[in-house]
C-alpha cells in the first residue's frame, strides 16, 4: 500500500508498508534493529545503558486518599454554587467581569458558568501562583512580599522582600540562568555589537552570522544533518507541525503531550488520535488500524502517519519509551516527531537527551525538536533532522516566515551554553554540570521515597512530581513551604487529573547538597504536619499495562 504524493514528499517519505518487513527485521530487546540492510548496528555508540522500564514509579494512593480528594472537590463545588447564589441576590460583592446592563441582550462576552472553576476555586488560592520575583531566578531568588485584602481578587505589595528563597520550580536544569560576569562576557560583547533585537525576519534582513553559527552548532550537538532555530519554544511546535502534516494525514499523539504539540496538531487539519501514555500496545493497535483501514469513509491510505511524543513528560516526570516507538514507526512506516524540551541537556551521559540516554541513533528520529528555555538558560527552540526537512521548513514554516529572528544576545547565550556542554570552551564545566544534575536528581528522588512520599517518573528525570492529591493540601503545602523560604510549583486540575494534584520539583545542577537537604528537612516537617506521606509502595497497574506489546523482542 503506497501513500499518495504531497508537497513534502521529498522530506518525510517512507517506502510502502510490506508484511515481509515484519519477518525480515530483527529487533533487539531494547527495540532497535540489530542489523540494517548493510549489516551494521544502528545503536548509537555514545549511548549509555537504558534504564529498566520497571524503575519508573507510578504508585497508587491509598483508597481513602482518593475518596477524600473527590469529597474535597465536592465540598468546594457546593460552596461555589452557594456563593454564586449569594452574589446573585446581592449578599456578596461580585468581583468578576460582567456585562453592562445596556448590553445584556447582546451575545455575552463572558461565559459565567464556564468561569465557575476560576471564580470559586482558583481565585481563593491564586496567591500560590504568579509570585513576583525581584532577582535572578537561579538556585535561590528574592521574592516581593504581597498580601490581599479581598480574598485574592487583588494584591498589594508590602514593600518587603523575602530573601534567599530556594528555587525548586524553575527549569534551570544545568544552572545556565546565571549572572557570572566572566561566563556572560561574550553575551555582553554580542549585545554591544549587534544590539538587543533584529527587528526583521530571517528571510528579510534578520539573518545574522550568529544564527548560522548557532544552527551549525545545534546540528553538531544533536548528531543531525541540519538544524533550524526559532525565537519562541512554544511556536516551534505549534507553527511547524502544520507545515509537516495536513488534511489526509494522521497524527498519533501521546495523551500527556504538551499544549504546544496539541495546538500544532489541531492547527494542521490532520486527523488526531490519542494513544495511552507510553503504552506500546495502544500505539501499535492504532498503527495497525491506520494501515489496515486507511482514512474514514473513503479508506484511502493516509498521506502520512506522524507519531508525536515528548522526551520527558513535564507533569509526570516519565521518559518516553523511545526504542520501542522507533521500532514500531520503522515497522509500520510512520514518522516520529520527538519533543525534547525537558530532556535535551538534562539527561544522557553528555547531555544529548533521551536519544543518548536510551541508545537510539538520532537519525532514526525523523523530527528532533527541543527548546533553549530550560537547560540552556535562554529562549527559543530548534528543529533538526535531514537537510531536506530543514530546508523545507525554512520556506514553508509560519514561524520561520513571519516571526522575528532570535535576539543576538540570546543566540550567543545558547552558543555559549552548548560550547560549554560539549567542551569547546576549553573547560569541563559543562560535563560536570550534566553529571551534577544527574547526581542531584538521584539523591532527591531517593530521599523523597525514603521519607514516604509518592513521586512519579523515572529515576533519571529531573522533573520530580510529588503527589498531594487533596485540593486543600495543595494550597497549604505551597504556603507552608514558602514560610520556610522554599519556592515550589503546585499543579492541580485541569492541568492534571482531578485526583492527582501535585507539587512539581525541577532539580538543577546549581543546587548544592546543603540546599537539597534543607528542602528535604522542610518536606519532612510539612509532610508530617499535613499528612502527605501516602506511600505504601503499592505499584500502579499502569507500568504493567505499558509493557504489553504485540511484537516479539529477542531475548
Amino acid at each position: 500500500m503506497t501513500r499518495t504524493a504531497d508537497p513534502v514528499r521529498n522530506i518525510l517519505v517512507k517506502p510502502a508498508f510490506n508484511q515481509s518487513n515484519l519477518e525480515r527485521d530483527t529487533i533487539k530487546k531494547n527495540g532497535f534493529h540489530k542489523t540494517g540492510q548493510n549489516g551494521t548496528s544502528s545503536v548509537d555508540p555514545r549511548a549509555q545503558d537504558p534504564a529498566p522500564r520497571d524503575r519508573e514509579s507510578f504508585e497508587q494512593a491509598p483508597l481513602h486518599v482518593a475518596v477524600f480528594t473527590y469529597l474535597g472537590f465536592g465540598i468546594v463545588t457546593l460552596f461555589g454554587y452557594l456563593r454564586d447564589f449569594l452574589r446573585a441576590i446581592g449578599l456578596e460583592k461580585c468581583h468578576v467581569a460582567q456585562e453592562r446592563e445596556e448590553q445584556k441582550d447582546f451575545v455575552p462576552l463572558y461565559q459565567d458558568f464556564e468561569n465557575f472553576y476560576t471564580r470559586n476555586l482558583y481565585m481563593r488560592v491564586r496567591d500560590n501562583w504568579n509570585r513576583p520575583l525581584c532577582s535572578l531566578p537561579g538556585p535561590m531568588f528574592d521574592l516581593m512580599e504581597r498580601v490581599s485584602d479581598d480574598y485574592n481578587w487583588t494584591f498589594r505589595l508590602t514593600g518587603r522582600t523575602i530573601k534567599d528563597v530556594i528555587n525548586m520550580g524553575s527549569y534551570n536544569y544545568l544552572g545556565f540562568a546565571e549572572n557570572n560576569a566572566s561566563f556572560l562576557k561574550t553575551v555582553a560583547d554580542t549585545t554591544e555589537e549587534y544590539g538587543a533585537g533584529v527587528c526583521s525576519t530571517r528571510q528579510e534582513m534578520g539573518n545574522l552570522s550568529l544564527h548560522t553559527e548557532l544552527e551549525d552548532l545545534v546540528a553538531q550537538f544533536l548528531g543531525a544533518e541540519s538544524a533550524m532555530t526559532f525565537g519562541m519554544g512554544f511556536a516551534t511546535n505549534s507553527m511547524n507541525i502544520p507545515a509537516l502534516v495536513g488534511k489526509g494525514c494522521l497524527i498519533l499523539s501521546d495523551e500527556l503531550n504538551h499544549t504546544s504539540l496539541i495546538l500544532g496538531a489541531r492547527l494542521s487539519g490532520a486527523t488526531i488520535r490519542v494513544f495511552k501514555h507510553n503504552n506500546m500496545q495502544s500505539l501499535e493497535r492504532m498503527l495497525r488500524e491506520a494501515i489496515t483501514y486507511g482514512q474514514p469513509r473513503t479508506h484511502r491510505p493516509w498521506r502520512k502517519v506522524l507519531i508525536l511524543v515528548e522526551g520527558i513528560y513535564s507533569m509526570e516526570g516519565s521518559i518516553v519509551r523511545l526504542p520501542e516507538i522507533v521500532a514500531l514507526k520503522q515497522r509500520y512506516k510512520a514518522y516520529l516527531y520527538l519533543d525534547e524540551a525537558h530532556s535535551i541537556g538534562a539527561v544522557g551521559r553528555t547531555g544529548r537527551g533521551v536519544t543518548e540516554l536510551l541508545g537510539v541513533d538520532p537519525a532514526d528520529v525523523d523530527v528532533l525538536m527541543g527548546t533553549f528555555t530550560k537547560s540552556f538558560g535562554a529562549a527559543g527552540g530548534y528543529i533538526a533532522g535531514k537537510k531536506e526537512l530543514v530546508d523545507y521548513l525554512r520556506a514553508y514554516s509560519h514561524s520561520a516566515v513571519y516571526a522575528m529572528a532570535m535576539s543576538p544576545p540570546v543566540a550567543n547565550q545558547i552558543i555559549r551554553a552548548i560550547k560549554c556542554i560539549i567542551g569547546l570552551d576549553g573547560t569541563t564545566v559543562g560535563i560536570q554540570r550534566v553529571r551534577q544534575l544527574a547526581e542531584n536528581t538521584r539523591y532527591l528522588r531517593r530521599r523523597l521515597q525514603e521519607l514516604g512520599f509518592i513521586i512519579y517518573g523515572s529515576p533519571e528525570s529531573p522533573v520530580v512530581p510529588l503527589l498531594l492529591y487533596m485540593p486543600g493540601k495543595v494550597v497549604a503545602f505551597s504556603r507552608a513551604m514558602l514560610e520556610r523560604k522554599i519556592g515550589v510549583v503546585v499543579v492541580g486540575f485541569p492541568a492534571t487529573p482531578i485526583a492527582e494534584a501535585r507539587a512539581r520539583f525541577c532539580v538543577s545542577a546549581a543546587h548544592t547538597r546543603e540546599m537539597l537537604d534543607t528542602v528535604l528537612d522542610a518536606l519532612d516537617e510539612v509532610g508530617d504536619y499535613l499528612v502527605l506521606k501516602f506511600s505504601r509502595r503499592t505499584p500502579s497497574p499502569r507500568p504493567e499495562l505499558d509493557d504489553e506489546t504485540d511484537f516479539e523482542l529477542d531475548s
